[in-house]
């Protein structure tokens, strides 16, 4: 009795394992065919996003988890206007084929955000940073690492994991055999109708990339009490990804002696470009201006390139 039980349960794992498996492929498969690939391999429409300012004043803006700057080229055009020289990186592996957004890791993400603002202050000089939910919690890492930010605005920072997530996450390398990709849900993450279509996420994700995501997390948890830049953080109150106890649980650990923290009752999750999102931008906007980094920065920054004699 025993070995017939043992091999119709061992059946039953083999056949749900096969459908998992079907399933898994037949997501990915159905995530290929929703985009159409440019130049480099980039998603049209995912590009890094680079405008020139008229003024002194650079900003650098971060994407979230499995999506693109198309979030935040609201954002990023309103900044523009204000005479910033604005850049929003493309982060590895995202705004390309789902291959090769699992294939990325934390560390990539986070040198990436690291090499970008490196970039824009080695000719301009302290520069600020706002990130959109994950970019946010590289926007915290960073901040942690660079007292000299003028400003740091989070828009739904990325802070916590809910408890299923970090399960699948501890447990990656068996649910990486038997689900490879499974659906992100990242739909609810935007109420506006025109604006879900508009989305360039990939709505699927791996266990390894959950615990990829937890590892930044964890940084985040380590990097918020030693933040010291004046931060501006904005959650939703109906946000999907971030719930509302966690994120003040997050705020009150940060270390900034200068913090505000905002709710908005419009929109989900991706602010940036859902309803309500205009006042989403004027609250960044205005915070950016209020702590202005020190005058004269292209002039220090081009004199410290000059050749010596």
């Amino acid at each position: 009795m025993i070995v017939p039980a043992l091999l119709a349960a061992a059946g039953a794992l083999a056949g749900f394992v096969a459908l998992q498996r079907r399933e898994s492929a037949a997501l990915a498969a159905a995530t290929g065919r929703r985009f159409r690939l440019g130049a480099g391999g980039v998603i049209e429409g995912a590009e890094e996003i680079r405008l020139e300012g008229t003024g002194e004043r650079a900003v650098l803006l971060l994407h979230g988890f499995g999506d693109t700057p198309q979030t935040l080229h609201y954002v990023a055009e309103a900044l523009h206007a204000d005479g910033y020289t604005v850049h929003v990186p493309l982060l590895p592996g995202h705004g390309r084929t789902l291959a090769a957004f699992g294939a990325t890791r934390a560390k990539q993400w986070i040198a990436a955000a690291r090499d970008a603002y490196t970039a824009l202050t080695s000719v301009y000089g302290p520069t600020p940073v706002v990130g959109l939910s994950m970019g946010g919690a590289l926007g915290i890492i960073l901040a942690a690492e660079t007292p000299t930010m003028p400003a740091l605005a989070l828009v739904a920072p990325y802070v916590s994991m809910p408890r299923r997530a970090r399960i699948v996450a501890k447990l990656h390398h068996p649910w990486q055999l038997v689900r490879p990709w499974f659906r992100a849900r990242g739909e609810a993450s935007i109420v506006d109708e025109t604006e879900k279509t508009r989305n360039l996420a990939y709505g699927a994700i791996s266990p390894r990339l959950l615990f990829e995501l937890s590892r930044l997390v964890r940084r985040v948890q380590v990097s918020l009490p030693r933040v010291r830049v004046p931060t501006l953080a904005i959650h939703g109150v109906h946000d999907n990804r971030v719930p509302p106890d966690a994120a003040r649980r997050a705020f009150a650990r940060l270390g900034a002696p200068g913090k505000r923290l905002v709710w908005r009752e419009e929109g989900a999750h991706i602010l940036t470009v859902d309803r309500g999102r205009d006042e989403v931008i004027a609250l960044v906007r205005d915070w950016l201006a209020s702590h202005p980094a020190p005058a004269d920065r292209r002039g220090v920054a081009k004199a410290n390139e000059a050749p010596r004699s």
